[in-house]
C-alpha cells in the first residue's frame, strides 16, 4: 500500500535525507505534507518536486511568501503556525510522520502525530527528553508505532528482539552500549575549548548535520539527550547504559546480553540508513548509501567519555535521575546556551556552566501535564538568558 508521508522539518538534514529515500521509491511513498520554519526558497523547490497536498511554514510571513510563490501552481495548500504543523501531523490521510523539527518547537506536532495513532519516525529527541513518561503514555494509549531514527537508537532497536523493545530483562539484555563520535574537539584540552569558534563546532568529522545538533555533538550534550531518550524508548535507566566514544562512527550502538553476546549495528555514517529502516520497517529497502568497506577502515577505536572536559553528559544523566521537569529545564537551558554560542554571545566552554546554573536555580516539579512542562521550559529559558547576559 502506498504510504502517505508528512515530513515535519523538511528543509533540515533529516528532512532532506528522508525525501531522498522517498525519491528513490516513487511506487511506495508519496508526500502528503512538507513543513519548514522560514526557508521559503528551499520549500518552494521541494513543493515543485514532490507536489505535497499541504505545505506548512511555522513562520506566518514565510507562509505568505510561499503562497505567493506557488500562485498559479495549483495543488498545494499553504498553512502556517503551530496549528498547521499539528494539522498535517494528525491528518487522516497520513500513514507516517517523520518528526524532525529541531528542539522543543517539535513537541506539539510530534505529539499530535502520536495522539492520532500514526507511525511516528522520531528524529526529534527533545520531544521525548522534555515529556518522557507523558509522551510514552500517549504512544501506548493511541497505539501509535514509535520508531527511533537517531542512528544510535535505531541501532539499538535493530539489535533487540521484535516485541521486546521495552522489556530488556525479558529479552535477556544486560546493558546497552551507546556510541558517541566524540565530536570535533575530542582531543582538545580545557584551555583549547575556551577558544573554539561556532564554525569549528559545526564542522563534525563524520556527519553532515544542522548547526544546533553539531554543537550538541561537540559538547556531548547530544549524547546526554540520547541517553535520556534511550531510557524512555527502551524502558531502562542510565546505569544500564554505558557510553563509548567511537570516533569512526561505524558501530552505531550495541546491545549486550546476559549470555555474553554483544550485538552491534554497523554502517556508513549516513542518516538514510535509519530513515529507510523506519520508513519500510519491518522490511528493508535500497537507500543509495555507500557499502561499508571494512578493509579500508582497518580498525575501530573506543574511549571512555571525559566528563571533566565534557560535563554535559553528566548533567543529562543527573537530570534524568532528578525526574519530573528537570530534563525539560536541561533541554531549554541547552537550547538557549547553544543559540548564544552560535551568535557569538557565549564561549563554548560556558555552555555547560549555563545549563548547570539554570538547573540549580529552578525547582523540579512533577511533570504530570504538558502545560507544566511547557511552563518550566519557558521559565528555564528566561533564567538561562539572564545567566548568559551576566557571563557575556
Amino acid at each position: 500500500m502506498m504510504q502517505q508521508i508528512t515530513v515535519l522539518g523538511a528543509t533540515g538534514s533529516i528532512g532532506l535525507n528522508t525525501l531522498d529515500v522517498i525519491r528513490r521509491h516513487p511506487g511506495r511513498f508519496t508526500v502528503y505534507a512538507l513543513t519548514a520554519n522560514t526557508a521559503v526558497e528551499q520549500m518552494l523547490a521541494l513543493c515543485r518536486e514532490f507536489r505535497p497536498r499541504i505545505a506548512v511554514m511555522a513562520d506566518d510571513r514565510a507562509a505568505e511568501k510561499l503562497e505567493r510563490s506557488l500562485a498559479g501552481e495549483p495543488g498545494t495548500q499553504v498553512l502556517s503556525g503551530q496549528g498547521g504543523l499539528c494539522e498535517v501531523a494528525a491528518a487522516a490521510a497520513v500513514n507516517t510522520v517523520m518528526a524532525s523539527i529541531v528542539g522543543a518547537a517539535g513537541l506539539p506536532s510530534t505529539l499530535a502525530a502520536v495522539r492520532a495513532g500514526k507511525r511516528v519516525l522520531l528524529a526529534n529527541k527533545e520531544a521525548l527528553v522534555m515529556s518522557g513518561k507523558l509522551f510514552m503514555d500517549a504512544v501506548a494509549e493511541s497505539e501509535a508505532t514509535l520508531l527511533p531514527i537517531d542512528s544510535e537508537h535505531n541501532a539499538i532497536f535493530q539489535c533487540l528482539p521484535p516485541g521486546q523493545v521495552r522489556n530488556l530483562a525479558g529479552a535477556g539484555v544486560r546493558r546497552i552500549l551507546l556510541t558517541a563520535s566524540g565530536g570535533p574537539f575530542r582531543n582538545h584540552t580545557v584551555d583549547e575549548l575556551q577558544r573554539v569558534s561556532p564554525a569549528q563546532a559545526c564542522a563534525h568529522p563524520n556527519w553532515a548535520m544542522g548547526r544546533k545538533i553539531s554543537v550538541d555533538s561537540a559538547t556531548l550534550m547530544n549524547k546526554g539527550l540520547e541517553l535520556i531518550e534511550a531510557c524512555w524508548l527502551f524502558n531502562t535507566r542510565p546505569d544500564c547504559i554505558e557510553v563509548h566514544v567511537h570516533p569512526e562512527s561505524i558501530i552505531h550502538s550495541m546491545v549486550e546480553y546476559v549470555d555474553g553476546s554483544v550485538l552491534a549495528q554497523l554502517g556508513s555514517p549516513d542518516m538514510r540508513t535509519p530513515i529507510a529502516n523506519g520508513l519500510a520497517w519491518p522490511e528493508r529497502i535500497e537507500t543509495g548509501v555507500e557499502p561499508l568497506d571494512l578493509f579500508a577502515l582497518g580498525r575501530f577505536h573506543f574511549e571512555r567519555p571525559d566528563l571533566h572536559r565534557f560535563p554535559c553528559l553528566r548533567l543529562a544523566a543527573e537530570a534524568f535521575e532528578s525526574g519530573g521537569t528537570a530534563p525539560a529545564v536541561l533541554n531549554a537551558a541547552n537550547e538557549e546556551a547553544v543559540a548564544a554560542f552560535l551568535g557569538r554571545n557565549l564561549r563554548f566552554c560556558d555552555i555547560p556552566v549555563i545549563i548547570e546554573r539554570t538547573l540549580a536555580e529552578i525547582a523540579v516539579a512533577t511533570a504530570d501535564t504538558f502545560e507544566v512542562i511547557l511552563a518550566k521550559d519557558l521559565e528555564a529559558r528566561e533564567i538561562a538568558r539572564q545567566h548568559i547576559s551576566h557571563v557575556h
